[in-house]
């Protein structure tokens, strides 16, 4: 067993200072690249650098012994917090996971800061003037200064643009460049991002969870906070917006399949900004609405996170379902605000780097103050015969995007593979780039109880605090490649680290809370409720209640069709006609009154099929449910509590583990299935108790509510009717079963001992306001939730509310009593009719809340209001 080498260092020979101690345990960087933790960047330097020595300082020398414990509590405050990043090409860990986070933070001195700083600045000045220019008198073209191919040939090019001129002249709010630091000390730029630049959220939560690791460090550091920055960015967009400070402002995401989604949502909630996809807006009359609960509500800024071909499908991308139809001539009409403009996206090509001094010098006056790296584009015949032979010691890249190809490191390729590349550019030069490589300068990550150095690549950002003006975000995304990996990159494996920005001056300590509006106007303003949130709440309660109503119905099969003493031939067909109805078999199953044995087998075997099943054989059992509860719960995961999220993870990967292990061998399954659906019902149980106590009781919850009550009175009545139609409620066991059903047992038995007649059955399950399984119940919330959504939401509501039954009007005697069919037989009909009219109401119901609430399809029922 190896010794830990932190524990040899204490004992006994220990250095006399932390920063000997850092030294001690730390590997140097790799030949040729800048070792960030060394005096001078030097791999062999004797002493730290000066902000490592102050950064160990702080920790103190018996604070390596705590690292473990701390790197430790940073992975669980990642999970706790769901902090997550989705790859789309790893199968083997699945699309989902959690944001990987180093322990130790990039740390900048203000030298360095200052040159980075004066530099991003001046080129965001650039390319804002670059793109005044492309969309307008287009000199750059004319001049020769930028290739026509490189613009006008770019996919990203939008000639709908053209002639355009945005609020302040500011086209460009947000900007990100991606830096590296080189061997010699100075900042060389890679790249930059101007449609939709991802890490604003990302590294905000990365400050949040460094920072509490290392407390003393950050507070005696004097590290640069990230508020005011954020805060001159709305401040910014206000001024600049068409309402101005009274400006509607909302962040517009792809959806929570995007590979930053996590940060999306975050981003919104800590601006204060609705998050909305495409589908949540529309256009009337040149300007940008939200669809909510309320009727339509105007929009007057966007920030977009989503890249420009997909903002607009009747000018765009036909095939878009992200964006919106009419977008952009709303921005043309100066309606609305969009950060950023579009028609970005040949700014962000690899080969416009290689311009840009010339372009400098011709709109700006000015050389560039941070270099970028040394780069030809090869549609240029003298560019690609100088790069043919330096490919070994460059980076390809692709020119233009969706052309299929990927970046190659061209130390990678051996003499065939280079004659191949050179044989691919001399075909199609325009489609290729190519970059001298720069050794990344590598920083200390704590692993193993060392430090271990990694490559590393900057992301800063420039943010629009007002017309034409800029300001740089005293920190940035840093991201880390993998040990011995040459690009750093999330979706290659790699992971990211805190920035601190150190200055010499005073730290700002500006708060978002400080430009929020008063107590009073937060208490007066509701935040509204999409349409999109309020149907997938919506459907959300309906998912979670028909996953416990199956569950329990399933429950109630295997009991009784597993049990020693045979059942009664009643409850066997009410039985398999209930499970039939609720999709827990195939159709064309043989009734249990035929063959219990092969029922049961085939209701175990489909409680959770494979996803990619084939259709024929898929049923929409428990898993379906569960599967299609998390899907609702994704789409508006804002709105859930991490606890919450995390309960219906677990009970669907749970479920899907148990239903795969018992379609295998359904024969002999019944006591493992029984087992699983306990433990699925249990965490229902949970999520429940979320749904009912631990969320904020708005419009959006309202919906929730009404999709569980609805679903619950569609299931209940049904399976009352279908106890009435077979005749099953004339035994004990068939009036036990229906009682188990509406999760009653407990309730009935304490109430009414062991009386078994109409009487009491109608009184609980139907008549009953004070259980929540009974009708009238379920009917009298549903009244409640409507009245008062027709506070806050339209007047509709208040109609759809009388239409459902009164249970005022119901008697007991009436529904209890029988009458003598033509065939001599007992029957319920005034019950039967009550329970076709919920039924029925409860269908209608929620077709009516469809068409009001979530289609706007209605012109009536829109409000139009500025």
């Amino acid at each position: 067993m190896n010794p830990d080498p932190t524990e040899s260092l204490f004992s006994g020979l220990r250095p006399t200072s932390p920063a000997d101690l850092a030294l001690s345990l730390s590997v140097p960087a790799d030949a040729g690249h800048r070792d960030e933790l060394r005096a001078a960047g030097a791999p062999d330097a004797p002493t730290l650098a000066a902000p490592w020595a102050s950064f160990f300082e702080h920790i103190g020398a018996d604070g390596f012994a705590d690292l473990d414990r701390r790197h430790e509590n940073l992975q669980r405050q990642i999970r706790d917090n769901g902090v997550t990043y989705n790859v789309y090409a790893d199968a083997a860990r699945g699309l989902e996971r959690p944001w990987a986070l180093d322990l130790f933070p990039k740390l900048i001195g203000p030298q360095d800061w200052a040159q980075i700083e004066a530099g991003v600045l001046q080129r965001t000045r650039l390319l804002n003037a670059m793109m005044a220019d492309l969309y307008g008198p287009r000199e750059l073209l004319q001049r020769a200064l930028l290739p026509a191919a490189l613009v006008q040939g770019h996919p990203g090019y939008l000639r709908a643009m053209q002639g355009m001129r945005p609020p302040g002249d500011t086209w460009l709010h947000i900007v990100g460049f991606d830096l590296a630091h080189g061997p010699d000390g100075r900042w060389w730029v890679v790249g930059q991002r101007t449609q939709a630049p991802s890490g604003l959220g990302y590294l905000l939560e990365n400050r949040i969870a460094i920072s509490r690791q290392f407390p003393k460090a950050f507070s005696g550091m004097k590290v640069q906070r990230l508020a005011a920055s954020y805060r001159a960015l709305m401040d910014g967009i206000k001024r600049m917006a068409p309402e101005g400070e009274n400006a509607r402002i909302a962040l517009l995401t792809p959806g929570p399949y995007n590979e930053t989604y996590f940060e999306h949502a975050y981003l919104a909630r800590y601006l204060g900004l609705t998050l909305v996809e495409g589908s949540d807006l529309t256009v009337r009359d040149q300007r940008l609405f939200l669809k909510t609960l309320s009727g339509l509500e105007p929009v007057h800024a966007l920030i977009k996170r989503l890249d420009d071909e997909w903002l607009d499908p009747l000018e765009l991308r036909a095939e878009s379902r992200l964006g919106v139809p009419g977008l952009l001539q709303v921005l043309r009409a100066g309606n609305v605000l969009l950060a950023n403009a579009p028609g970005s996206a040949p700014l962000e090509s690899s080969a416009l780097l290689g311009f840009l001094p010339a372009i400098s010098r011709h709109l700006l006056g000015e050389e560039l103050h941070l270099p970028s790296l040394a780069t030809w584009w090869c549609g240029e015949d003298a560019a690609l015969r100088e790069v043919l032979p330096l490919l070994k010691g460059s980076v390809i890249k692709p020119t233009y995007p969706r052309s299929g190809l990927e970046t190659v490191m061209g130390q990678s390729l051996d003499e065939r593979a280079l004659d191949e590349w050179s044989g691919r550019m001399a075909r199609h030069p325009d489609d290729y780039t190519v970059q001298s490589w720069l050794p990344l300068s590598q920083t200390p990550t704590w692993t193993g109880g060392r430090l271990i150095p990694r490559s590393v690549m900057l992301r800063v950002f420039a943010l629009a605090d007002g017309p034409g003006s800029w300001r740089v975000l005293p920190g940035g995304l840093v991201r880390l490649a993998p040990r011995g990996e040459l690009i750093a990159a999330m979706q290659r494996g790699g992971s990211s680290a805190d920035c601190w920005v150190l200055t010499d001056g005073p730290v700002d300590h500006t708060s978002l809370l400080q430009a929020a509006p008063s107590t009073l106007a937060l208490a007066q303003q509701k935040q509204p409720v999409t349409s999109r949130a309020a149907e997938n709440l919506f459907w959300l309660g309906r998912y979670t209640e028909r996953a416990e109503n199956t569950i329990r119905l399933a429950q109630i099969v295997l009991d009784h069709l597993g049990g020693e003493e045979p059942s009664s031939r009643p409850l066997m067909a009410w039985l398999s006609d209930t499970a039939r109805e609720n999709a827990l078999v195939l159709p064309d199953v043989p009734a249990a009154t035929l063959s219990p044995r092969v029922f049961a087998r085939s209701l175990i075997a489909s409680l959770s099929p494979r996803p990619d099943a084939p259709q024929e054989t898929q049923t929409l059992s428990v898993g379906f449910n569960l599967r299609a509860l998390k899907n609702a719960a994704a789409q508006v995961r804002e709105r859930l509590s991490q606890e919450h999220w995390n309960l219906i993870e677990r009970v669907e990967a749970g479920f899907a583990r148990d239903g795969e292990a018992l379609s295998t061998d359904a024969e002999y399954a019944t006591a493992e299935a029984l087992s699983a659906l306990q433990h699925a019902s249990e965490l229902l149980a949970a999520i429940t108790g979320s749904q009912t106590d631990r969320m904020v009781r708005d419009d959006g919850w309202r919906m929730l509510s009404m999709g569980r009550h609805i679903e619950r009175l569609i299931m209940l009545s049904r399976a009352l009717a279908l106890a009435l139609e077979h005749r099953c409620l004339h035994d004990a066991a068939g009036f036990e079963a229906v009682v188990a059903l509406f999760d009653s047992t407990i309730t009935f038995h304490a109430q009414y001992q062991q009386r078994r007649d109409m009487v009491a059955l109608v009184d609980l399950l139907v008549m009953d306001r004070d259980n929540p399984r009974s009708l009238a119940w379920v009917v009298q919330t549903l009244r409640s939730r409507l009245a008062k959504l027709a506070h806050s939401a339209t007047p509709e509501d208040a109609a759809l509310a009388r239409a459902l039954p009164n249970p005022d009007t119901w008697v007991l005697a009436d529904l209890s009593n029988w009458q003598r069919s033509p065939e001599g037989l007992r029957t319920w009909r005034a019950l039967a009719e009550l329970l076709d009219d919920c039924e029925a109401s409860a269908v209608d119901l929620s077709n009516e809340i469809t068409r009001l609430h979530f289609s706007h399809a209605d012109q009536r029922n829109q409000s139009l209001g500025g």
